[in-house]
């Protein structure tokens, strides 16, 4: 078992605490938080030991869990890498491209390991229809939350268009051509609801939008693609594929035919795959032990991290 510290014991730093306590890949050595009061009370309440410093938890571990605000991603991953361990970091992966490029760099001079927590990569519904995502040339994406404080100090394409951004690099093999976007802030300092458009080489778009001030939650994506159109749901986890293929010459008197302009008849069925469900965030802490163990690349590793965040990035420059 790989020997685990956690770094950041707020909401989500919590969550992985007590998945890492229960897998049977990692034995939880112990996390820091920054907030002393706040480790006194995790610990009191959950038992889990807490380390006075960052460099004694690290000291004490062979992998370190980076669940702290963003702007310290960087530093911690330093002081990590700097003591020879391998790094699970909480997207986005830093603050800044040339901060992913240098722990990415370092990473790979040492021989470490590294994964970013873009954790809808590991949700079954989505899961369940990649096999299924073939060349798709279009892509729409609903990303809306109500309003909540917490993650209002980052422009909201870092705190929620970052996972679709993500998503859509996985599935979409060409290079990002031209981006444009536009953001409003309406209660932060920051965008509040953006709007992106990527224009890919091999000609794809994705259309994203993303909200943290809607009256009700969303997470969709479309993708359409040569006789298929699926829908992912990444909230409620449910998907919808429609699939299109030459109709028989005799269809049934159920079978739903289309016909187009040129006399060409196509049948629609659906074609929805079983979803298992799963604990996403155990999956990718489990998937990333099994990179360690096998000295393989992670799901999501850390240059995947970094070019979300490039283009992430480059949407934020648009509302410039």
């Amino acid at each position: 078992m790989l020997k685990a510290g956690v770094l950041g014991a707020g909401h989500l730093g919590k969550i992985h605490l007590r998945l890492l306590n229960l897998s049977d890949k990692y034995d939880l050595v112990g996390f820091y938080d920054a907030d002393s009061e706040n480790a006194k009370k995790v610990s009191d309440e959950f038992g889990y030991p807490y380390f006075e410093s960052i460099e004694a938890l690290i000291d004490a571990v062979d992998m370190v869990d980076i669940v702290t605000p963003t702007l310290s991603h960087y530093d911690c991953a330093l002081k990590a890498i700097d003591k020879g361990k391998h790094i699970f970091i909480e997207k986005p992966i830093t603050n800044t491209v040339e901060e992913a490029e240098t722990i990415r760099k370092l990473l790979a001079k040492n021989n470490l390991r590294g994964q970013v927590g873009h954790v809808e990569r590991f949700n079954p519904a989505f899961t369940a229809v990649r096999p299924m995502l073939e060349n798709p040339m279009f892509i729409e994406t609903h990303r809306l939350a109500e309003f909540n404080p917490r993650g209002t100090d980052v422009p909201v394409v870092l705190d929620l268009m970052i996972h679709d951004i993500d998503i859509i690099l996985s599935v979409v093999n060409s290079e990002v051509k031209d981006i444009s976007a536009s953001g409003v802030s309406v209660i932060s300092n920051s965008p509040d609801i953006a709007n992106a458009r990527l224009e890919f080489e091999n000609g794809c778009v994705a259309n994203l939008t993303a909200s943290r001030i809607s009256l009700k939650n969303m997470r969709k994506t479309r993708f359409f693609q040569k006789d298929a159109y699926i829908a992912v749901d990444f909230l409620e986890k449910q998907v919808e594929v429609v699939k299109m293929k030459d109709a028989p010459e005799n269809p049934g008197d159920f079978d739903m035919i289309l016909q187009n302009a040129e006399g060409i008849k196509k049948q629609i069925y659906f074609n929805n795959p079983e979803i298992k469900e799963n604990n996403a965030i155990l999956d990718e802490l489990e998937t990333f032990a099994d990179a360690i163990n096998t000295n393989s690349k992670p799901i999501v590793s850390l240059q995947d991290g970094t070019n979300a965040l490039r283009i992430a990035t480059r949407i934020i420059e648009c509302f410039k």
